[in-house]
């Protein structure tokens, strides 16, 4: 049955003034008391290898989870589930400790890839457990179970989610936002997503996902680098009707609400008299904005998204490096530098080398043990050398370099593909195209994509 759809979406008391380009800094870290997300985010950091032209002073970024003002009136007298991980954070605490502090009722947790605590290895198997500092259940979404059942959401009237992407399409978060979105629809809950700045949100690039190479490294047909926040990508996803054609069809009409706080509880209120088992003819999608952030904002990370990506320069490079996972060429995995340098044994010998080791995150890497041989990204301009873009330029230097060109790309190829979303640019590298001419062959799908993302923005491009 086609579903009828009116743009989705909430902007609570949206503010997204127009702010100056950050530099970007080295390195990220954990919470602490010694400093706000909000003033990391926007206090002009000293130079570094990836920085850009300094930074005018400017008003600070705040997240939508720094706006407890906006949401705390939407979770009041709720059973609330919350997506959550480390980058879960408003202002030195972790966002399910300062709910739990304001009184809010966190029935239980979903986890996405690396858990709820963000220490498990990229891909591993995260199973469901008790969070030793709150009580609280966690319910692990990745592996095989990657959304929420019925059973789940039995005793939860709200659902929250609050997770820092970092704008690329392999980046499982997205993939989980879907999941955990399609849930909400199914189930006849309301979610609201807590927004927050895209580190790579002032650029759009790379290959558009052919929906043949669909997997949770990409679901929809967006390029590598899409430009929008974890916000601004739900209400692509509802609006655009990329879910499940299943939870698609339970739906007749998505609302567009611009009204205030109160409005919209008192709208939750009525969601609650209702039986569970009975559904309502429309979603709630909230989304509560960042304020003073565009798109041509550089926001610094104030805690790592994820075990190896521990700095703003490998957060940089992920786009352009994250590739050779579907190669022999280890991209760090495993020292000190994940996803800032790239090497592999059989490399010309060079001055630069390192060996992957066994370490928290990265429990058995590639090449493992092995003396690798290749170059050192991790001081680099990044914005110089890729110019703003993701880049091919590292990969087709290293399939020049690899002795055995018939097996560059592990197995079949099918992992590299999945990356990239495409055949075409496997066989595109064997046949010794350019980089420039390979980037022609992007569009028109890339300029389309454009068009379909701008319908959604929030914020100032």
């Amino acid at each position: 049955m086609r579903t009828a759809f009116i743009v989705i979406g909430l902007l609570l008391l949206c503010s997204v003034a127009g702010s100056q380009p950050a530099s970007p800094t080295g390195a990220l870290k954990s919470p602490s008391p010694a400093a706000s997300p909000a003033l990391a985010a926007a206090s002009p950091p000293a130079a570094g290898p990836s920085s850009f032209p300094p930074a005018a002073p400017r008003q600070v970024i705040a997240t939508g989870a720094d706006q407890m003002d906006l949401y705390l009136p939407l979770l009041q007298g709720q059973s609330v589930a919350v997506f959550a991980n480390p980058t879960s954070i408003v202002g030195q605490r972790h966002l399910v400790d300062t709910l739990l502090k304001r009184g809010i009722h966190i029935q239980k947790i979903f986890s996405p890839e690396h858990g709820f605590r963000g220490d498990a290895d990229a891909g591993d198997k995260v199973g469901n457990q008790t969070d030793p500092a709150t009580g609280i259940p966690v319910i692990s979404l990745y592996g095989n179970k990657t959304r929420p059942t019925a059973d789940d959401l039995a005793d939860v009237d709200v659902m929250l989610f609050d997770i820092q992407d970092v704008g690329v399409r392999f980046y499982t978060y997205i993939a989980s936002l879907q999941r955990y979105l399609e849930a909400a629809i199914e189930n006849n809950r309301p979610l609201i997503v807590l927004d927050r700045p895209d580190p790579n949100g002032f650029y759009v690039d790379g290959p558009v996902l052919d929906t043949k190479f669909r997997s949770f490294v990409g679901m929809q047909p967006i390029p590598v680098v899409y430009g929008m926040t974890i916000g601004e990508y739900a209400r692509m996803l509802v609006g655009e009707q990329w879910l499940d054609p299943a939870v698609v069809g339970q739906l007749n009409t998505i609302h567009a609400i611009n009204q205030s706080a109160n409005r919209i509880d008192s709208l939750l209120a009525t969601i609650r008299k209702q039986p569970a088992n009975v559904h309502l003819n429309d979603f709630r999608l909230v989304v509560i904005p960042c304020s003073n952030y565009t798109h041509k904002s550089r926001y610094v990370l104030p805690v790592k998204p994820s075990p190896n990506l521990p700095d703003m320069q490998a957060v940089y490079l992920y786009p352009s490096l994250c590739l050779f996972e579907g190669t022999p060429v280890s991209l760090g995995r495993g020292t000190p530098l994940p996803f800032q340098q790239f090497g592999n044994p059989s490399f010309p010998p060079t001055r630069y080398s390192f060996t992957p080791q066994s370490m928290p995150g990265a429990h058995n890497p590639p090449q493992m043990g092995q003396l690798c041989y290749g170059s050192d990204l991790s001081k680099i301009s990044v914005a110089k050398e890729t110019g703003n873009r993701m880049t091919l330029k590292w990969v087709l230097q290293a399939y020049a370099l690899f002795p055995d060109k018939e097996h560059f790309f592990n197995g079949n190829g099918s992992t590299f593909d999945r990356l990239a979303g495409t055949a075409i640019l496997q066989e595109q590298i064997r046949q010794g195209l350019t980089e420039e001419d390979i980037r022609k062959t992007w569009e028109p799908a890339l300029s389309n994509f454009k068009k379909i993302r701008k319908k959604y923005l929030l914020y100032a491009d």
